[in-house]
């Protein structure tokens, strides 16, 4: 199947400031050096490198009234969405390049201001061993790249849930969850009360990774926008050990390929965050090949030949 793809940015955000541990700041150079635009351009897609955002340097204190570096971590997603959003106003597909899932706040944030902007209707996959929906009165860390989901839902400190001016940025019917497997207590009552969409591995278990992504994909159609959201902890810790908060049972090789063939051949693809990825707990780049193969696959690679 051959699709045409709008151009791609390549956007680096190398911090780690989300984060409980150091390192998900070299991820963007790993996915480069691991060769993620080589590999899209192979593929026919047209791929300009914006180099790296600059922002503040992580200071590593310890939680502040239950958030840790919350001014850095609001600095840093406020350059995230200024800078999906220019990509999204000149036509271009973004791929943030993390560091740490708290941008994926900023990301989404500028998503679905452009959902507004254009009357498209949005839908976030966040493919993640964690729902990320913690709080400040729940958190058992203070790391804010456990709050991005619910900060997005409006849950949070008014820097982060008014990002973008408004809130909510996103409604909790608008994501989907898939391959979750570690929830704090408290973060599981507040999803159930949101009423989150959350395949979690279990459910992947019990039916399978085809019928959950046909009920993830359900309803996205022409006038759909579908930014996935792709935490590398969502892969078994097998295949992928570098990341910082690894989670035994998730999907395998063949089960990420498929998620991502689906994603691929849904035709929808309109903006990507890969982050987490930690080279410094990784095996000779090990886990950023794999990102950058999956990758491929979101972008049309198949492993079976198909009509």
């Amino acid at each position: 199947m051959s699709r045409t793809y709008p151009p791609v940015s390549l956007l680096g955000a190398p911090t780690d400031v989300g984060a409980g541990h150091r390192g998900a700041r070299l991820g963007p150079e790993a996915l480069r050096i691991a060769g993620l635009g080589e590999a899209l351009a192979a593929r026919g897609v047209d791929v300009v490198d914006r180099g790296n955002l600059d922002g503040p340097r992580n200071p590593w204190q310890k939680p502040v009234e239950g958030y840790r570096h919350l001014p850095e971590v609001v600095a840093w997603n406020r350059l995230v969405m200024e800078a999906v959003g220019a990509e999204l106003r000149e036509g271009r597909m973004p791929i943030l390049l993390g560091g740490d899932h708290c941008l994926g706040l900023g990301s989404i944030t500028a998503v679905a201001q452009h959902c507004r902007e254009t009357g498209k209707q949005l839908r976030v996959l966040w493919l993640d061993a964690h729902a990320d929906f913690n709080t400040s009165q729940v958190t058992p860390s203070g790391n804010i790249h456990g709050m991005p989901v619910s900060c997005l839902c409006g849950l949070g400190p008014e820097a982060l849930t008014h990002l973008g001016g408004s809130s909510p940025a996103m409604r909790p019917d608008e994501i989907r969850q898939i391959g979750i497997r570690s929830v704090d207590r408290g973060e599981k009552q507040l999803i159930q009360q949101h009423g989150l969409d959350v395949y979690d591995m279990r459910y992947i278990d019990e039916i399978g990774m085809k019928r959950v992504m046909e009920e993830a994909l359900e309803g996205v159609d022409e006038n759909t926008h579908l930014h996935v959201s792709f935490d590398v902890d969502f892969l078994d810790p097998s295949i992928a050990p570098g990341v910082g908060t690894t989670v035994p049972g998730g999907p395998n090789y063949r089960e990420a390929q498929l998620v991502m063939e689906m994603i691929a051949d849904s035709g929808r693809l309109a903006s990507l965050d890969i982050v987490e990825l930690n080279p410094i707990l990784d095996k000779r780049n090990r886990t950023a090949k794999l990102a950058v193969d999956l990758v491929e696959s979101l972008f049309g690679k198949s492993t079976l030949m198909r009509e």
